[in-house]
């Protein structure tokens, strides 16, 4: 269960905490409280699918490591033309997740770069 202690020694000192301390987790929370959380842990294994899933989300990744500095330019350079709210590796990951190429072809031509190689 989430709880909020009362503005204490670290807001005091200008200090923001977030993160993972022992079996806590703290953030700050919309209303700008530092909530603590307990760590929960899963009951049982990851099923197949969430595993396939995960690992697609690394070859992703791992990929967007691959690209030029110009790359990665041009698709931070797309999302910030098309207003999007995510940089160019949150596109780069949906494109990859997805693999919706009309959608990646449109934003091209509407963003005026270079996505995806001819």
């Amino acid at each position: 269960m989430a709880f909020e202690p009362r503005p204490g020694l670290l807001s005091f000192l200008g200090l923001v905490a977030w993160g993972d301390i022992g079996e806590l987790t703290c953030y700050k929370s919309k209303r700008k409280k530092i909530v603590w959380l307990f760590k929960t842990y899963p009951e049982k294994p990851a099923s197949p699918l969430q595993l396939e899933r995960r690992a697609a989300w690394s070859a992703a990744a791992a990929e967007w490591q691959t690209l030029t500095k110009a790359q990665k330019h041009q698709w931070d350079l797309a999302a910030r033309r098309a207003s999007l709210c995510l940089h160019g590796f949150n596109l780069w990951m949906h494109w990859k997740i997805t693999a919706d190429e009309t959608a990646i072809r449109t934003l091209e031509r509407q963003t005026h770069t270079t996505l995806l190689a001819a």
